[in-house]
C-alpha cells in the first residue's frame, strides 16, 4: 500500500512537472496574467488655484483652500461665493492644486494676522491696509503685482513660506486616496519674463516625505526657465524624486513660450533643447483663457482653427496689441513642426510635447462643463451680468468674462488611480487634452496595423504589442511600408455625439521647411469629403436655445488610416482631433438661467473637441 501510494505520488509529480514546463513555454491559461497596459482612463485638473493665490484671494476667493477644492473634485456639494451651491456634474479621478509660488498664501495669512508676515514693515503695512476697507486692499494687489513684474519679494520671509507649503503638502495628503483619488502636489511657476505669460505649473511624483524638503522654487528665486529646470534637477538628486512642468496658455505668451532661442534670446543649444524635453514633456494645450492648439494665421487651410481664441493682445504684463509673427511661438502645432525644424539643427526636439487640458480656474472650483461652469474669478461665478462684465483692465483692450471657455481636462491613461502611475503615463505623455466632455480615445501607430486588428476584440492588446500608443515613437520602419493609425473615438456617455475624427499631420519638406494637413478620418451620418473641396459637409446644428438634440453625430467613431503620403526620408508627427456635434456655450445656459440678453456679437453655441498627444516618426540614422 505505501509502495502504491508512492508510485502514485510519483506519477503525480512527473505529470505536474511536464505541465509546468508546458506552461512555461504557452500563454496563460488565464488572459489577463502578464498584460501589463494602461486599461483605463482618469480625468483630473492640474492647474486650479484656491485661496492661497494672492490674485485668486484678491478676486473674491477668499474661503476655498485647497482641502475645500479637493472635497469639491471628489464630488461634495458646497456653497459657492455667490451663496450658490456648486457641485461638479461628475467627481474627478485626481487633482492638483496649483497655486502661484510668489506669495503663496499671502492673504489668508493677512487674514489671520500671521506674525512672521508682520515682521516685515510691508507685511504689516499689507496688514493694515486690508483692515481699512476694499479700496485699500486692492491696492495690495496692485503693489504685488509691480512686484512680481520686477522680480521682487517684498515680503521674503521663508518661515512664512514653510508654513504654507506645508499645509499645502497637509491638505494633499489627507485627501489622497490611492486607487480611488490621487491628491496631486505641485504649484504654479509664475515668470513674466520679456513681458508675455511664460507660467508653468510644476507637478511632483511624489508624496509628503520627498515634496516636504524643498520650498517651491518661485520666479523671484529665477524667472527663466533653464533656471526652474536646473531646480527640477537638483530636487531630483538631493531627494530621489521626480518632477515635471507644464506650460500653459501659450496663446498669451507674445510670441514666446515656442521661440526658436533660449529665454536670453540666444540661440538654442542642444543641452538647452535636452532640458527643455526631459522636463517638459507636456502641453496644456485648453484653459479658460483660451484655447491653443492652432489659429487660422497658422493654419489657414484649417476650417476648424479659430475655437476659443484670443489672439487680441500680447499677455498680461505687456499692454502692446498682439502682432502676426508672435502666433508661431504661441500655438502647440507650429510648436510641434518648429520642433522636428529643431531637431535637424539640433539633434534634439526641445518640443516634444504631449497635450492636456486643465482648467485655470481661480475659484477653487475645477469645472470644465458648459452648463456648469463658475467663472474665472469669484465676482464672475453665476450671475445674470457676469457674461458682460470686464474681465481685466488692460490699456485700450476691452476684454469680457464672455471671452471665458470653460475648458478644460486632462485624460490620463495610466494602470491605476494613484500619484505615482498618473504622473508616470503623463511623463511618457499617454494623455489627451479635452475642452471639457469626457470622450474616450485612443490612438495607436504601427507598421502593419489591418482593419482585422482595429475590429479585433482585443484591439488595445494588439496596438500595445505591435505599436505605440499616443505619446510614442514610431519604431524603425520596415522596407516599402507607410505607418498605419488606429483610432477609436466614444462620446461622452452624459455627452453630445461625435461629429468626425481627424488626424493632424506636421512633417519637414525637401527644402528644410516645415508642412502641415489635415485629414478627415471618419465622418458620421455617412458623409464623405468632397473630391472638389477636399472637405467634408457640415452637420446641421440642431441647437435651440440651451438645449440640443443627438439625433446627428455619432456614439463612435473608429478608424483604421495609412498615411497616403508618407516620405521616409521626412521627420513627421501624428495627433487625433475629435470633434463633438455643436452644442450650447455656458453663455447660452446663462441666458437660459437668468432670462436675459446679451449683445449679438456674444458666442452662443461651441463646438467641443479632444486633442491627442501626438505620435512621432523619425528617419533612420
Amino acid at each position: 500500500m505505501r509502495r502504491t501510494g508512492w508510485l502514485a505520488l510519483s506519477a503525480w509529480l512527473a505529470v505536474a512537472v511536464a505541465m509546468s514546463s508546458v506552461a512555461a513555454e504557452q500563454a496563460f491559461y488565464s488572459p489577463a496574467v502578464g498584460k501589463d497596459y494602461p486599461r483605463q482612463v482618469y480625468w483630473g485638473d492640474t492647474h486650479l488655484h484656491t485661496n492661497l493665490s494672492p490674485d485668486a484671494a484678491a478676486g473674491g476667493n477668499r474661503q476655498f483652500g485647497p482641502d475645500t477644492a479637493y472635497r469639491l473634485a471628489k464630488g461634495e456639494t458646497i456653497t459657492a461665493h455667490n451663496g450658490m451651491p456648486v457641485r461638479l456634474n461628475r467627481p474627478l479621478d485626481f487633482l492638483l492644486v496649483s497655486d502661484h509660488a510668489e506669495y503663496m498664501g499671502l492673504f489668508p495669512g493677512l487674514d489671520a494676522a500671521d506674525p512672521r508676515l508682520l515682521e516685515s514693515e510691508v507685511g504689516r503695512r499689507w496688514y493694515d491696509m486690508l483692515r481699512a476697507g476694499e479700496e485699500e486692499a486692492a491696492e495690495i494687489l496692485v503693489e504685488f503685482g509691480a512686484a512680481l513684474r520686477d522680480g521682487l519679494d517684498l515680503l521674503d520671509s521663508p518661515a512664512f513660506e514653510r508654513s504654507v507649503w506645508d499645509s499645502v503638502i497637509a491638505a494633499a495628503e489627507s485627501n489622497n486616496d490611492p486607487g480611488k483619488f490621487s491628491a496631486l502636489i505641485g504649484y504654479e511657476w509664475s515668470s513674466g519674463r520679456g513681458g508675455g505669460n511664460m507660467h508653468r505649473i510644476v507637478l511632483f511624483r511624489d508624496g509628503a516625505e520627498r515634496a516636504s524638503q524643498i520650498l517651491p522654487y518661485s520666479s523671484f528665486d529665477g524667472d527663466r526657465p533653464r533656471e526652474l529646470w536646473d531646480f527640477m534637477r537638483r530636487y531630483e538628486a538631493a531627494t530621489g524624486g521626480q518632477v515635471l512642468a507644464i506650460p500653459h496658455n501659450p496663446n498669451t505668451s507674445a510670441g514666446l513660450m515656442f521661440r526658436r532661442t533660449d529665454s536670453d534670446g540666444n540661440a538654442m543649444t542642444p543641452a538647452y533643447a535636452r532640458a527643455r524635453a526631459r522636463y517638459e514633456p507636456l502641453l496644456e494645450v485648453t484653459q479658460y483663457k483660451g484655447d491653443s492648439e492652432t489659429h487660422p494665421y497658422v493654419s489657414p487651410e484649417d476650417e476648424f482653427a479659430d475655437y476659443e481664441s484670443w489672439d487680441w493682445y500680447a499677455g498680461f504684463s505687456n499692454s502692446r496689441r498682439h502682432e502676426d509673427w508672435m502666433f508661431a511661438g504661441e500655438y502647440a502645432r507650429p510648436a510641434l513642426r518648429s520642433g522636428l525644424a529643431l531637431k535637424t539643427e539640433l539633434g534634439v526636439n526641445p518640443f516634444k510635447f504631449g497635450l492636456i487640458g486643465s482648467t485655470d480656474s481661480h475659484t477653487g472650483i475645477p469645472t470644465a462643463d458648459e452648463n456648469n461652469f463658475w467663472g474665472k474669478f469669484t465676482w464672475h461665478e453665476a450671475n445674470p451680468s457676469r457674461a458682460i462684465e470686464r474681465f481685466v483692465n488692460i490699456p485700450d483692450l476691452v476684454q469680457m468674462e464672455w471671452d471665458m471657455a470653460a475648458s478644460g481636462y486632462a485624460a490620463v491613461w495610466a494602470h491605476e488611480n494613484t500619484r505615482a502611475s498618473l504622473f508616470d503615463a503623463l511623463r511618457r505623455k499617454e494623455a489627451y487634452a479635452t475642452t471639457g466632455p469626457r470622450m474616450t480615445v485612443r490612438l495607436f501607430g504601427g507598421w502593419g496595423f489591418t482593419e482585422q486588428d482595429l475590429n479585433d476584440p482585443d484591439w488595445v492588446e494588439v496596438g500595445y504589442e505591435n505599436g505605440v500608443p499616443m505619446g510614442g515613437d514610431l519604431p524603425q520602419r520596415p522596407d516599402g511600408v507607410a505607418p498605419s493609425f488606429m483610432v477609436r473615438a466614444l462620446k461622452d456617455p452624459y455627452g453630445a455625439n461625435l461629429d468626425r475624427v481627424q488626424i493632424v499631420k506636421g512633417w519637414t519638406t525637401a527644402d528644410g521647411e516645415t508642412a502641415e494637413r489635415v485629414y478627415d478620418l471618419a465622418l458620421s451620418d455617412g458623409r464623405e469629403v468632397s473630391t472638389r473641396t477636399g472637405k467634408a459637409p457640415a452637420l446641421v446644428s440642431t441647437v435651440d436655445g440651451a438645449k440640443y438634440s443627438n439625433s446627428l453625430g455619432a456614439v463612435e467613431l473608429a478608424t483604421l488610416w495609412v498615411d497616403p503620403e508618407f516620405d521616409p526620408g521626412q521627420q513627421a508627427f501624428y495627433y487625433v482631433r475629435v470633434l463633438e456635434i455643436v452644442t450650447p456655450r455656458w453663455t447660452a445656459f446663462d441666458t437660459a438661467f437668468f432670462g436675459t440678453e446679451l449683445p449679438a456679437d456674444v458666442p452662443m453655441i461651441t463646438q467641443e473637441r479632444a486633442y491627442t498627444s501626438p505620435i512621432w516618426y523619425s528617419p533612420a540614422r
